[in-house]
C-alpha cells in the first residue's frame, strides 16, 4: 500500500512516499511565500523519481495542523483534490502526532512554537495515543499542568524553550530533535490508521487549528 504524505503547515515543509516497509522517498520544501505555486510540480517530481504514477498511490495524507492557517488549507485541499479525482482514500494527520513519531520515550510532549509566548502541545504515549489533548498554551503554563512523570520533549528546535525549563525538573528530561521533514511520519501514521480499518474518506477531513482553550479543561487529571 502506497501513501503520499504532505506537510505544508509552515515555511518549511515536505513531501514523502511511504509503504508498509517505511519511507521510500522524501523531498524537503521551503516556501516562504506559500506552497500554492510549487506544491503540485514538486509532488509530480517526487513521484517520477520513484517511478510511481499518481494512480498508483492508494492513500493521500496531509498535516491537518496545528500550523499556518493558509498552509494547512493548501495541504488538505491538495490531498482532497487528488483523492477525489483518482478515487482514492485520504487522511488528515496532526502535526503534533507526526512530531511524536520521532520520540522514544513512554510519554512524549511535542511542542510547536505558536508565537507570542505560546506553544501548541500535547502528550502522547509510546504507541502514538494522545494522553492529553492538543492545546495552545503559554509555555510556562504548560510546565505547570504537565504530569509528574518523566516526559520526553520533541521539537524541531527546542532552543527557544530552554530558558523556561532551566532550573526546573524538566531541564533534565531528554529532548528529541525532529527533522524539518515530517511528511514521512504523516504518511506512516495514515498508513497505520488505514490498515487498522479506520475510515479515510476525503470528505471527512477537517483542519485542526487548535483553538485557544482553558488549559484546565483540556489537561484533566489522567493516568498512563
Amino acid at each position: 500500500m502506497l501513501a503520499l504524505g504532505l506537510d505544508t503547515t509552515g515555511e518549511f515543509g515536505s513531501i514523502a512516499i511511504a509503504d508498509e516497509c517505511g519511507v521510500r522517498g522524501e523531498t524537503l520544501l521551503h516556501a516562504p511565500e506559500g506552497f500554492g505555486q510549487s506544491l503540485f510540480p514538486r509532488i509530480q517530481a517526487l513521484l517520477e523519481s520513484q517511478s510511481i504514477a499518481p494512480g498508483d498511490v492508494d492513500l493521500f495524507a496531509a498535516a491537518s495542523g496545528p500550523g499556518s492557517f493558509t498552509g494547512v488549507r493548501i495541504g488538505l485541499a491538495a490531498i482532497k483534490g487528488l483523492a477525489s479525482v483518482l478515487g482514492k482514500s485520504a487522511a488528515g494527520v496532526s502535526s503534533l502526532a507526526a512530531l511524536a513519531e520521532f520520540g522514544t520515550g513512554g510519554l512524549r510532549v511535542p511542542v510547536i512554537d505558536a508565537r507570542r509566548g505560546e506553544v501548541y502541545a500535547a502528550v502522547y504515549d509510546g504507541a502514538g495515543r494522545a494522553i492529553a489533548e492538543e492545546a495552545v498554551i503559554p509555555f510556562p503554563r504548560l510546565l505547570e499542568v504537565l504530569p509528574d512523570e518523566e516526559i520526553e520533549w520533541i521539537s524541531t528546535d527546542f532552543t527557544p524553550f530552554r530558558a523556561a525549563v532551566a532550573g526546573t525538573r524538566f531541564e533534565a528530561y531528554r529532548v528529541a530533535t525532529a527533522p524539518r521533514g515530517i511528511a514521512g511520519a504523516i504518511a506512516a501514521i495514515a498508513l497505520r490508521s488505514a490498515l487498522a480499518g479506520n475510515s479515510c474518506d476525503p470528505a471527512s477531513i477537517e483542519a485542526n487549528y487548535v483553538r485557544k482553550s482553558d488549559a484546565e479543561l483540556l489537561w484533566k487529571p489522567w493516568k498512563t
